[in-house]
């Protein structure tokens, strides 16, 4: 399952994520979004759950959940996550 990561802190790095999903399952992917030119994280990631009720049940639990400061969005998306890289 393919999930986006929306409005998270700038802090926030590949280990936190997968360190926040593998709660709910494995994670066989995680990504942070960067500027090209800067490096700065864009304040989205993607991740890769292969399990679907395990996706599920992270959507279910984290959407809207605070994160370093932040109320995070969390939705499944359609696609591989290397497609959505902007």
């Amino acid at each position: 399952m393919h999930i986006l990561v929306s409005n998270l802190s700038l802090n926030i790095i590949n280990d936190d994520l997968i360190q926040l999903f593998s709660s709910y399952g494995e994670v066989s992917f995680s990504a942070v979004v960067r500027d090209q030119k800067n490096g700065r994280s864009k304040g989205r990631a993607f991740i890769e759950m292969p399990f679907e009720a395990q996706g599920e049940q992270a959507i279910s639990a984290l959407n809207g959940t605070a994160l370093d400061g932040q109320e995070i969005s969390v939705q499944k998306i359609e696609g591989k996550a290397g497609e959505f890289n902007n």
